[in-house]
């Protein structure tokens, strides 16, 4: 029998020890490990299998106008969310929810029944009526929960629908402002968690976990409702009128660049977009819609020239024989024969396109494409909006002396309606070139406070304050004498120009009878603070100018957006020159204390209702001074007493 020394009995026994004292600090190492270093991640790893979320969607920030009036908010709506595991007696139920839902019972079955921890009934269960959420709470249905949600609302409907925009089921914007900002307008989901077993039943003594939504910024924009609101009225009002293809209106702040409104024709409902057609919600027609803009485009030569000091608009002047001829081509004058001759300030007042070519050529193919670049046709304005056309001009290489007298009267060129009410604010407020913004700051939806303040951006300075003020005087002045008169308005003093521009076709040729019919304006003429463009496409059965059908439009938006904004009346500035069949207006006169005998002698012009008894005049409506056209009716108050000598 082989004996084991005392010495390897020892060295055996120590090897044991090493190892065993080994193993236990491997697993008292790993036990650490497990325990101390991963035991929060594996805790929050095993809580996230045994728990079931019900999800809070965040509420969206509101759209707000300048004056906090809601243009976008939520309507609080359910959303279904199913957990297959916890229902029982999936036949029943299904039935239940097919019924309430309208969902076809065999796609709700399989629903019910799928192998999912949760289940959303997509889409006919997402942002269900107060109707059908309250059918389902009544039945008290296992695994069958109302998940709180929103509903994007626009109370005015199609206002600004085409600014605006709209969002889909998820909440998410997809046009719009409400693409453009979605992420501050978004917020942060929350949710409601529970503890489930294996099979998915809960835990009874397990709390619910509440994670609160973070609810999007309010985003409080430039708009002015009460300016929209009169854009829309009166869009509604050209559509049912001549039935135009498409319109286009924009209201602007010349001094800062701030969108007052913005509206376009055909439009949509927000709130229903899907009932009409992509193309139309697609398309936002002030920004997006480029064309030749006729003669609005003269302001941009006759402002050059003045810059340039190249002309004298009241002492020089031009003959116009009915036409110019240029490198062959005859350019003619919309009026047959011409206007004769004229002073520069009356080749602008009567929108000569004979006398425009003439100044055009006065200033030269490289100074005019230079001021045009100026004012920042070619190039996107950078308004805060999605879809900006850039418009088209002629490259200068390729610019002859037919090129540069066609662009001298807004023939030629390709330009986007925002790009000209954009270019003449640079025009009328002293000569600087703004970026046009609609976003105006960013509020907290907690705390209601400003977050980020948007600041006017200029560009550049494009004109002096001495050639911005010669041009609010002549453009007062073709408001006044001109084209544009069917722009004037009484009380304030506008200033203005017509356009009408042909159309290209398919083809690459003028069509006829198919024209873009435009007015841009401001008022008042001394103090601008407001710039109103509208552009009618295609209008039907009415004489094809700008001045006849666009320049009323214009001043009914001006006039009453200056009423609505609180702007004094000025008592300056030229007085309308009528044209037959035009009749002036005519002042009334100050009737208070004369003698009913009297009175009725020098109101021949008028029409007179009495009200009261006596042989004075007390009171009379409307004021003294207001100008009332001839037939109108002036209502006085009659009294015993004579108040011109009380006085």
């Amino acid at each position: 029998m082989k004996r084991v020394s005392t010495y390897v009995i020892q060295n055996r026994i120590y090897f044991t020890f090493i190892m065993f004292s080994l193993v236990i600090l491997m697993i008292t190492g790993r036990v650490f490990y497990v325990q101390i270093i991963q035991g929060e991640k594996l805790t929050d790893k095993a809580e996230s299998l045994w728990l079931r979320d019900i999800p809070f969607r965040s509420e969206r920030g509101k759209i707000l106008d300048r004056n906090d009036q809601v243009l976008t908010e939520n309507k609080s709506t359910f959303s279904v969310i199913l957990f297959p595991r916890q229902i029982k007696d999936a036949e029943s139920i299904a039935m239940k929810l097919s019924e309430i839902l309208e969902v076809p019972h065999k796609r709700m079955f399989d629903l019910v029944t799928k192998s999912a921890s949760s289940v959303e009934v997509h889409p006919e269960g997402r942002k269900i009526s107060e109707k059908q959420a309250e059918d389902i709470r009544k039945l008290h249905l296992d695994g069958v929960y109302l998940a709180q949600d929103s509903q994007r609302y626009y109370p005015y409907d199609d206002y600004l629908s085409h600014v605006l925009g709209f969002t889909g089921i998820d909440n998410q914007g997809l046009m719009g402002l409400e693409l453009q900002h979605d992420e501050q307008l978004s917020g942060e989901n929350g949710k409601l968690s529970f503890y489930a077993d294996a099979k998915g039943r809960t835990v009874g003594n397990k709390p619910y976990i509440y994670e609160p939504p973070i609810d999007g910024n309010h985003l409080k924009t430039t708009i002015d409702l009460t300016v929209q609101t009169v854009i829309e009225r009166e869009l509604e009002n050209v559509m049912e009128l001549y039935q135009p293809d498409q319109v286009s209106a924009i209201a602007l702040n010349p001094s800062n660049g701030a969108i007052l409104g913005m509206a376009s024709r055909p439009n949509f409902s927000p709130n229903n977009y899907q009932a009409v057609d992509s193309e139309i919600f697609g398309r936002n027609t002030p920004i997006w819609s480029t064309f030749e803009p006729g003669s609005t485009f003269k302001i941009i030569t006759l402002a050059s020239a003045l810059e340039e000091k190249i002309i004298d608009i009241e002492n020089d002047s031009y003959y116009d024989k009915g036409h110019i001829e240029v490198a062959g081509a005859k350019l003619r004058c919309w009026k047959a024969g011409g206007h004769g001759s004229q002073s520069l300030l009356e080749v602008a007042e009567n929108s000569c396109n004979p006398g425009f070519v003439h100044i055009g050529e006065k200033v030269g193919k490289e100074k005019l494409f230079s001021y045009i670049r100026k004012f920042g046709f070619g190039e996107k304005t950078g308004i805060d909006l999605q879809g900006e056309g850039t418009g088209i001009l002629f490259k200068e290489d390729q610019v002859g002396p037919v090129e540069l007298a066609t662009t001298s009267f807004g023939q030629g060129v390709s330009v986007t309606p925002i790009q000209q009410v954009m270019a003449l604010a640079a025009v009328i407020n002293g000569g600087y070139l703004y970026t046009p913004h609609i976003v105006d700051e960013w509020i907290d939806s907690q705390t209601n406070e400003t977050i980020k303040k948007i600041e006017p951006k200029i560009k550049r300075r494009v004109i002096s304050e001495e050639t911005s003020k010669e041009m609010r005087h002549i453009l007062e002045s073709v408001v006044a004498k001109g084209t544009g008169r069917p722009a004037y308005i009484d009380g304030y003093r506008v200033g203005g120009k017509t356009g009408t521009a042909q159309k290209v076709g398919p083809d690459g040729t003028y069509m006829k009878n198919n024209y873009i019919l435009s007015f841009i304006g401001f008022a008042p003429a001394d103090d601008p603070q407001i710039v109103v463009y509208v552009a009618v496409d295609n209008p039907k059965d009415v004489v094809q100018f700008g001045g006849v059908v666009a320049a009323p439009i214009v001043k009914a938006i001006i006039e009453d957006s200056l009423r609505n904004l609180e702007v004094p009346e000025r008592k300056k500035g030229y007085e309308k020159k009528h044209q037959w069949p035009e009749q002036p207006k005519m002042a009334v006169p100050n009737l208070i204390g004369s003698e009913k005998d009297e009175m009725l002698a020098s109101l021949s012009p008028f029409k007179v209702k009495l009200y009261g008894a006596g042989n004075y005049i007390g009171d009379q409506s409307p004021n003294p001074g207001t100008k009332l056209k001839e037939g109108s009716t002036i209502r006085l108050y009659l009294t015993t007493k004579n108040n011109r000598e009380n006085e």
